[in-house]
């Protein structure tokens, strides 16, 4: 096919191998990949069959000169650096490095008048460039000024002696104890679905109405095992110590005499409460072992009580508090037969 031209061209047949060859065959079909990578793809290898370099050109819509430069820049680096683009080369930035100071010293240290953060369009009028130039840019630093997170930083005196406290206890249980992650849960609301929701089918995700009805509210005492991962819970209707009391009995009712209790707990008031601490002193198994405030990532119940929200509870329908608390309950026991259960 190529013969007549092949006779014209003083070049030889560039050297590829096997290995070579199939990856730049499969980039020379790519539908997705960049076309300028597919022409360059497909030009090596007409050039490793032998092809002239005038015909490959007329082949790929390249300039012969464009071919000699893949071919040697093929032999000097192979398929190490085909994507990228050498320096110097390539189409020449329109933006100057001071506006692209000027628009990453704004976004950093400034906001727009009347406004909390800067928006593409914003700062694009401030600047005079276009909407997609400010986003390239952000884009290529990570600048990200729609998007915000929020933080607690604990101001405990005693921060340190409590994560020490705390840590040391899951690193380092003590014999002959259990030791339990205690949380309350409070203010779950029994919410009913003002509508029936209609099942997920192909194309269409599951539904559930915006609005609802508030049935009531319930509770949840829960107590995580550190060494086997058991949840004790137990549902009650208001969050003071009078329960708070009620499920230390549970819990001492539950666990076996011969053993010492530690537990970890926050800091809220009835916790402490007068009532509490005459109860605690009548039982001295029992060891509180507080997190600092503002630190409830330290107490692994509260990883669980998320499990439990997403998997039970935020897409539940409840008609009824004592259907709420059914479904909490059947949670705890069925959904993890091998690792949750009420009682010890």
């Amino acid at each position: 096919m190529y013969a007549e031209s092949v006779s014209r061209s003083a070049a030889a047949a560039l050297s590829i191998t096997e290995g070579q060859r199939e990856s730049l065959t499969t980039l020379a079909h790519a539908r997705a990949a960049p076309h300028r990578e597919v022409q360059r793809a497909r030009a090596l290898l007409l050039a490793a069959d032998g092809v002239a370099n005038s015909v490959i050109a007329a082949e790929v819509g390249v300039s012969v000169a464009t071919v000699r430069s893949w071919r040697e820049r093929f032999v000097e680096e192979g398929l190490a650096r085909f994507g990228q683009v050498r320096d110097g080369r390539g189409r020449k930035p329109s933006i100057s490095e001071e506006k692209i100071a000027e628009i990453v010293e704004l976004t950093l240290h400034s906001k727009p008048q009347a406004h909390t953060h800067w928006s593409c369009r914003t700062m694009a009028q401030r600047v005079g460039v276009s909407p997609a130039t400010v986003q390239r840019i952000w884009d290529a630093r990570g600048l990200k000024p729609h998007r915000i997170k929020t933080f607690k930083l604990s101001n405990d005196p005693q921060f340190e002696d409590k994560l020490i406290d705390v840590v040391g206890l899951y690193l380092n249980p003590p014999a002959k104890a259990v030791v339990l992650c205690m949380d309350e849960k409070s203010q779950i609301q029994a919410l009913d679905r003002t509508q029936p929701s209609l099942p997920m089918t192909k194309g269409r995700a599951g539904t559930l109405t915006h609005d609802y009805k508030r049935n009531g509210t319930t509770t949840l005492f829960a107590a995580l095992d550190v060494a086997t991962g058991k949840v004790f819970g137990q549902c009650l209707p208001r969050h003071r110590h009078e329960e708070f009391l009620t499920f230390l009995r549970a819990i001492d009712r539950n666990v076996p005499k011969r053993l010492q209790l530690h537990l970890i707990l926050d800091n809220y008031h009835t916790h402490k409460h007068p009532q509490t601490r005459a109860w605690l002193a009548k039982h001295p198994r029992f060891h509180l072992h507080f997190t600092p405030t503002s630190s409830s990532w330290l107490n692994l119940v509260e990883r669980w009580f998320r499990e439990l929200t997403d998997k039970n509870l935020r897409r539940g329908s409840f008609p009824s508090v004592p259907e709420l608390i059914a479904s909490i309950e059947h949670y705890l026991v069925v959904c993890h037969p091998n690792k949750y259960a009420i009682g010890w």
